[in-house]
This record gives structure tokens, C-alpha cells and sequence, in this order.
């Protein structure tokens, strides 16, 4: 990758991250539908550093100094990396001529991070089945992926507007 395509990528993927986070700030004020709260992404971080990486409820864990700012970065760091092995994948070609498709299935795709990682460690079970409503949880996790997708298209007819000179 090109010293060029990696600007791209971090560019694509702060804006793909601020495009979720705009979406679920719809979802919230709209809708009532509550997302994430990166304080408790920055809890688990901050746990992990002492060896604690699985809990039984997150929001029941000890807080930690800076969770939520660590929380915030670290959101914005996993939209930035996941964006960056997109580009990887899908070649710096991509950035100049972005489609759709193989941005919407690799956000779709994702949404196995929360699933299998996130939420089992949180305390919340598999693809949150330990929730009050797993099947709304699952819903939520899965759209807000797929408004990633969408947005690292997206950004991306942003960025190759610039890579072409136009």
C-alpha cells in the first residue's frame, strides 16, 4: 500500500466511525434506541491491562480513570483499522473507484466483532442472547454495521475524488 492510500483509508475510516455515530444519534433522539456507551469499551480496555478480559457485567465492573476517553479513541481506532485492512483487501484501485457492494458486505462482516467478541466479553452473551432483547440488540448491532459499509463507500467517493485530481 501507497503512503497515499493509507492517508485514504485513515481518512475513510474517521468518517465512516462519525457516520455510525451520527446514525445512532438518529436512532437515539429519533427512536429511543440507546447504542454503545464507549465508556464501558474504555472499562473493558482498562480492565484488560490487569488481566481481566471477560466479565459477567461490564457496567458492574470497578470504573477506571479515563474509561470514557479511552473508550472514544479506542471506537475511532477500531473504525480507522477496519478501514484500513478494507483498503488492504479490496487494493488501492478501490480508493480510486469505489463500489458499494464490497464495502456493504465487509461492514456487514463486522458485525462479528460485537457479536462473538464484545458482547460475550461484556457479559451480554453471544450476539447478545443474555440481553433483555437479543433480537433488537442483533438488529441494532447488525444495522449500524451495515450504515458503516454504506459509509466507507461513501467516504471513500470523497477520498477518490481527491486521488484523481478532479
Amino acid at each position: 500500500m501507497e503512503a497515499s492510500d493509507v492517508l485514504g483509508a485513515i481518512a475513510i475510516g474517521i468518517g465512516a466511525t462519525l457516520v455510525m455515530d451520527l446514525w445512532n444519534l438518529l436512532l437515539k433522539r429519533a427512536f429511543s434506541i440507546l447504542s454503545l456507551n464507549y465508556c464501558l469499551l474504555g472499562r473493558w480496555l482498562r480492565h484488560m491491562l490487569v488481566g481481566k478480559f471477560r466479565h459477567a457485567s461490564i457496567t458492574a465492573a470497578s470504573q477506571k480513570p479515563f474509561e470514557c476517553t479511552l473508550g472514544w479513541i479506542a471506537h475511532y481506532t477500531i473504525g480507522v483499522m477496519l478501514a484500513v485492512a478494507f483498503v488492504t483487501f479490496a487494493s488501492g484501485e478501490w480508493l480510486v473507484r469505489p463500489t458499494l457492494l464490497p464495502a456493504l458486505l465487509y461492514g456487514i462482516g463486522t458485525v462479528v466483532f460485537p457479536f462473538f467478541l464484545m458482547q460475550p466479553s461484556f457479559g451480554l452473551g453471544i450476539a447478545a442472547s443474555r440481553t433483555s432483547n437479543p433480537t433488537q440488540a442483533r438488529l441494532k448491532s447488525l444495522g449500524t454495521h451495515t450504515v458503516f459499509g454504506v459509509a466507507l463507500y461513501l467516504c471513500a467517493l470523497g477520498v477518490s475524488y481527491f486521488l484523481r485530481g478532479t
